[in-house]
């Protein structure tokens, strides 16, 4: 019986709970993440190689709108005060208004035409010119534009105010802050508190804030200070407080102190304007110093100007005719004359001078300023009539010939600053006109001691007469007192130089003239100087003009000098006036101004009235005695 074979069972396939567990292998995963990091460290080192080399030049112009800047700090100008510390030329706030054109692009501000919006809106603030503001804006590659200079803290107030008012309207979506590059630079003001007083004097400075006239120009370097400057981060057109910043202080200009009376001055200018308007003049200046220091009290001319508004000054306003003009004194001239025959030896006050109404001379006859019958006048009488005839005879007395003469005369002329600089080195000051006695023609030597055939200017011309009232000796004028440094420290100025030019007792004698000329009923030309309770020393003056256009004469010259009190000499007047019409002669123009200044000066400085009568010289002499 054959068997049939079995059949083999089939396997059983495990359950779940049944299955082995199995641990699976790291390396795949560890394989992933690494080759995520390192696509990741691939990127960062591509980006930074984008960053700091391929594009490096493109991310440092963008990073300008986040950059350091410096700028400046300016320097607050030094004061000029009179001699009682009242301001004549003072410094206040002011502000440039800057803007960073960068910043008024279309990027930064939204719109395209963010220039021409900002232009619209700060024109009528800054008093600019429209198209000229959005032209300064409208330069993306600029990064500094002055749209205007020395505008008031209320202007950059309403700059403030209308910024906030835009950027109301952006957070509102209804406008775009197109002033946002807007910055303020302080720039303090130049401002004159006395408008025209002084102006001459004082000058003025350019939109630059330099000293461009008078004193501001003369003193510029020590007035101007030293400016500082200050660097510091910003972003979007505002300073960055936490990124530091470096900052070098201005070093502010020194202060100086005038020897000018700010009184004085306002009188002495008020009268040679108003008689410059009266008598249809060209041009007019008062000088007032004090003779026993030199120092100028007042210095006035006319017309004026106003510094701070120079917009409104006449084309040659802007200058100091009282030491840039020059012409012929005339008579006012002829104490040098009498100072030198007097002080030579040669002559006294008592002399007796013959005065022919014609006298010849240089192929010419020379006369005095009206006929007249033969004067029979003693040297003072000569001075006290102004007789130009007299002066040629006593100045003929000088030398033993007329060369001789001259050179005499010459060096006392010389002696008492004619020809030279008068001290004072404001800007344009000319020395005035005195040629060699070896080169004075035939007219000169005899027209040259009564004033006529040189020049000079103001202030030569009433330094004569203080060298008289300082009893012969000139002290070179000047206008600073003293200095106060920016550590608070007042220097007086040096001491003016003194030169003894002739004796006391000559200058006693001219001065005794003088008077004569003021007091003397019948004969003094001067008579209008007369101060109640004073005594007054004095001279007229009237010469013939030089028209400077042609280089003839055209016109005259009216002026008027002297000091009081006689006695005890205080302040010298001197008063000149160019071309007026009508009536030219110095008594009639400049006598009344000269009255004027010298009886308010002798006031304001207190100056105690004379205690005698004056002294008043014989002026004429019998030729039969």
């Amino acid at each position: 019986m054959s068997t049939a074979p079995r059949p083999r069972p089939r396997p059983r396939r495990p359950g779940p709970a049944e299955t082995p567990l199995r641990l699976g292998s790291p390396r795949p995963r560890l394989r992933l993440v690494s080759l995520g990091l390192a696509l990741v460290m691939l990127a960062f080192v591509v980006r930074l190689v984008q960053v700091q080399v391929v594009d490096a030049a493109s991310y440092t112009e963008k990073a300008g709108v986040n950059r350091y800047i410096t700028l400046p700090l300016a320097a607050q100008r030094g004061d000029i005060t009179d001699r009682n510390g009242v301001a004549l030329a003072t410094t206040v706030d002011a502000y440039d208004i800057t803007a960073d054109p960068s910043l008024f692009t279309a990027e930064h501000t939204g719109t395209e035409d963010a220039p021409d919006q900002a232009a619209a809106l700060l024109a009528p603030i800054l008093g600019q010119d429209e198209d000229r503001l959005a032209a300064l804006l409208d330069a993306p590659d600029s990064q500094y534009a002055v749209l205007a200079r020395q505008q008031t803290p209320q202007t950059w107030r309403q700059i403030q105010e209308l910024r906030r008012t835009l950027a109301e309207k952006q957070r509102a979506g209804t406008g775009h802050q197109v002033l946002a590059g807007l910055f303020r630079e302080k720039n303090p003001k130049r401002v004159y508190p006395g408008g025209d007083l002084a102006a001459s004097v004082l000058g003025f400075v350019n939109s630059e804030g330099e000293g461009a006239g008078g004193l501001e120009r003369r003193l510029d370097e020590e007035l101007a200070g030293e400016d500082g400057r200050i660097r510091y981060a910003q972003s979007g057109g505002r300073r960055v407080p936490t990124a530091g910043s470096s900052e070098q202080p201005a070093v502010p200009g020194v202060d100086m102190e005038l020897t000018l009376d700010r009184d004085i001055q306002w009188a002495a200018q008020s009268a040679i304007a108003e008689q410059v308007v009266e008598s249809e003049a060209d041009s007019g200046y008062v000088i007032v110093q004090d003779t026993r220091s030199g120092e100028i009290l007042a210095l006035a001319t006319a017309p004026g100007y106003d510094p701070n508004d120079l917009g409104t000054a006449a084309a040659n306003g802007l200058r100091n005719p009282a030491v840039e003009d020059i012409y012929e004194p005339g008579s006012t001239n002829k104490i040098v004359t009498m100072a030198a025959v007097l002080e030579e030896g040669v002559a006294a006050p008592d002399t007796h001078v013959t005065v022919p109404n014609r006298l010849p001379r240089a192929d010419r006859n020379f006369a005095d300023d009206h006929d007249h019958e033969t004067y029979h006048l003693t040297l003072a009488g000569v001075m006290a009539r102004s007789s130009n005839i007299g002066t040629i005879l006593a100045a003929e007395a000088l030398g033993d010939t007329q060369p001789e003469a001259n050179q005499v005369l010459h060096s006392y002329l010389r002696a008492f600053g004619l020809g030279s600089p008068t001290g004072l080195g404001l800007p344009g000051e000319s020395s005035g006109l005195l040629a060699d006695p070896a080169d004075w023609d035939a007219a000169q030597q005899h027209t040259i001691p009564f004033g006529q055939g040189l020049s000079v200017n103001g202030v030569q011309a009433a330094s004569l007469y203080s060298t008289i009232a300082n009893g012969g000796e000139r002290i070179t004028p000047g206008l600073l007192r003293g200095t106060t440094g920016p550590d608070g420290r007042y220097e007086p100025a040096p001491e003016p130089e003194r030169t003894r030019v002739v004796s006391e007792e000559t200058a006693r004698q001219v001065t005794a003239m003088l008077e004569t000329a003021v007091a003397d009923d019948d004969w003094g030309t001067a008579r209008v100087a007369r101060i109640p309770g004073y005594r007054v020393a004095a001279k007229t003056g009237t010469s013939n003009r030089v028209d400077p256009a042609t280089g003839t004469y055209n016109g005259y010259t009216a002026s008027f000098a002297g000091f009081a009190p006689a006695d005890e000499p205080r302040i010298t007047v001197y008063c000149a006036v160019q071309d007026p019409r009508g009536d030219y002669y110095g008594g009639q123009v400049c006598g009344p101004v000269f009255q004027q200044v010298m009886e308010f000066s002798l006031k304001a400085l207190q100056v105690p009235p004379s205690g005698e009568e004056p002294a008043v010289l014989a002026p004429t002499f019998d030729p039969d005695e």
